[in-house]
C-alpha cells in the first residue's frame, strides 16, 4: 500500500539540529492570539501534519479541547527516499535491517533542548504538559521519550506503535525503568486499528499487559481499538480520539 501523500503545507521555518547534523521542516498551525497554548509535537509531520490539524480543530469548534498549537517536525522527503531520516531519529536501538539506526537518545536531546526553546521563542506556548504524537515508527519514538526517568514530554499519543523493533526492546526500557522507580507522572494514549496486523495487535496487548501488571504510579493509560481501520487508514482516527482524551 502506498504512504500517504506529502502535506501541500509550506514549512513555518528550517530547525537545525546540531546533535545530528540535520535541517528539519517544521510545519505549524497556531491559533491567533496571544493566550499561551498547549503545543503537539508531530513526528512525520511531512504526512500527518493534515489530518492532526483537522483533528485539533474539529475538537476545539465543538469545545471538546481548547485551542492548541499543532507543530509537524518533517523530512521534506517521502518514506523511504534519503532525506528522510525516521529509520535513524526515530530508533532507540540499533537494528542491522536498519543502518544507521538507532539515533533516538541524539533526537529526543534535539526536540528538548534545541526545537522546544525554539518554538518557545516563536509562539506563546504553556511550559507544563508537552505532548508528543506520532504513528507506527513514529509512535516508537514517543513510548521511548516517554519511558524516561524525568520525561520532558508527559503528553504521549502512540498511535500503532512500532513495539516489534529490535526484538521489542522498547518493552525491555518500560520494565527496566519500572524497576528503578514506582511513579511516573504523565498520560499515554494507545490507539490502533482493529484491523492492522496480528503482530501490531499482539505487541500493543503485550505493552498493555505490563503497564497493568505493574503500573506507574502518576500514569494514566488509555487503550482504542478502531473497527475497521487498519495500520494505514486509523491515523486520522487515533489523532482525533487521543486528543479528546489527552487534552479534553
Amino acid at each position: 500500500m502506498k504512504p500517504p501523500a506529502l502535506t501541500q503545507v509550506k514549512p513555518a521555518f528550517i530547525s537545525h539540529a546540531r546533535e545530528l547534523g540535520t535541517n528539519y521542516p517544521i510545519y505549524a498551525d497556531v491559533p491567533a492570539g496571544r493566550k499561551p497554548l498547549r503545543a503537539v509535537l508531530l513526528m512525520d509531520g511531512d504526512f500527518f501534519f493534515d489530518p492532526a490539524v483537522a483533528a485539533a480543530q474539529e475538537l476545539a469548534r465543538a469545545g471538546r479541547i481548547p485551542p492548541v498549537a499543532v507543530f509537524g517536525v518533517g523530512y521534506g522527503a517521502s518514506f523511504g527516499q534519503p532525506g528522510n531520516h525516521r529509520g535513524r531519529d526515530y530508533t532507540p536501538t540499533t537494528a542491522a535491517e536498519e543502518p544507521g539506526s538507532g539515533g533516538a537518545g541524539k533526537f529526543l536531546g534535539y526536540l528538548q533542548d534545541t526545537l522546544w526553546p525554539e518554538l518557545s521563542d516563536r509562539y506563546p506556548l504553556k511550559q507544563g504538559e508537552r505532548m508528543l504524537a506520532g504513528h507506527s515508527l513514529g509512535s516508537l519514538l514517543v513510548l521511548y521519550a516517554l519511558f524516561q526517568p524525568d520525561p520532558f514530554f508527559t503528553l504521549a499519543l502512540a498511535s500503532a506503535p512500532s513495539i516489534w523493533w529490535d526484538d521489542r526492546s522498547i518493552l525491555a526500557q518500560v520494565k527496566a525503568l519500572r524497576q528503578r522507580q514506582a511513579v511516573l507522572k504523565g498520560k499515554l494514549y494507545l490507539g490502533v486499528g482493529a484491523a492492522d496486523s496480528p503482530s501490531m495487535l499482539g505487541d500493543l496487548a503485550l505493552l498493555e499487559k505490563e503497564l497493568k501488571e505493574r503500573p506507574f504510579r502518576g500514569l494514566s493509560v488509555v487503550s482504542r481499538r478502531f473497527a475497521n481501520r487498519d495500520h494505514f487508514n486509523s491515523p486520522p482516527d487515533s489523532l482525533r480520539s487521543g486528543l479528546a482524551d489527552l487534552l479534553g
